[in-house]
């Protein structure tokens, strides 16, 4: 799924918080967003996803001809002026994407039953991710709301992965995740990307983890993408570094 931004901006009163001429995110690629907090880009996420409205400009979803072929859409998409998009779209932003008073297993349940899939599919695709949940989540009893910050995370990371969309939007995964958390949902990133040719979008403050995962990274300041990274062999972190002074 190619994603098109044309002429986006959005502020509040006098601050500019996204100001994108144009940029266009390729069909099955990783992209990392990075910048200082107030660069934009938990804005640009909300945007893409039809939470904020844009002052002007729009985001465009364009299938691929293998989409098209499949009856995902016939065409490109204006993420603000239909939700076809949501179908095949998933995303974690914040706390408030979870249904807090579930437990997880039947928030699990849940965007099983609307995404069509039976419990034995459900229960199947979680496997995969039993490492990264690490006993901690799968399985208790606990409401959402009860959950450590990082066990709320991961429920959001998994139930947007669950609904195995061909769009995956997340806002700073790596937040309040342990190394071998963070480690685990690295690898389940690249490897749904491998295997699905999903088109994934990661922001995130840590350098390190974006680099690792990422081959293209747009770095935002101020609302505009001021440099666009080619991440082959992760050579981007040098200029990320020299940009951050880290």
């Amino acid at each position: 799924m190619k994603i098109q931004i044309e002429n986006l901006k959005k502020s509040f009163g006098e601050k500019v918080a996204v100001d994108i001429e144009s940029y266009e995110i390729k069909d099955g690629e990783m992209l990392g967003l990075v910048g200082n907090n107030g660069a934009g880009k938990s804005t640009l996420f909300r945007l893409m996803l039809d939470l904020v409205k844009a002052d002007g400009g729009r985001v465009l979803m364009h299938p691929s001809e293998e989409e098209q072929s499949q009856g995902i859409a016939k065409g490109s998409v204006d993420v603000a002026h239909t939700e076809d998009w949501k179908d095949w779209t998933g995303a974690f932003v914040d706390e408030s994407f979870l249904i807090d008073y579930l437990t997880p297993d039947e928030y699990f349940q849940f965007i099983g039953l609307i995404s069509g899939r039976k419990q034995e599919e459900v229960d199947a695709f979680l496997q995969d991710f039993e490492q990264f949940m690490a006993g901690e989540v799968a399985g208790q009893k606990k409401l959402i709301r009860n959950l450590s910050a990082g066990n709320k995370q991961k429920v959001g990371i998994v139930g947007a992965m669950l609904l195995q969309p061909k769009v995956l939007i997340l806002d700073e995964p790596f937040n309040f995740l342990d190394p071998s958390s963070q480690s685990a949902i690295k690898r389940l990133l690249q490897e749904y990307n491998k295997k699905t040719g999903a088109t994934i979008l990661v922001s995130s403050h840590n350098l390190q983890h974006t680099v690792d995962i990422c081959p293209r990274i747009a770095l935002l300041e101020h609302g505009v993408i001021i440099r666009d990274i080619e991440n082959t062999d992760g050579q981007a972190a040098k200029e990320l570094e020299s940009y951050f002074e880290v």
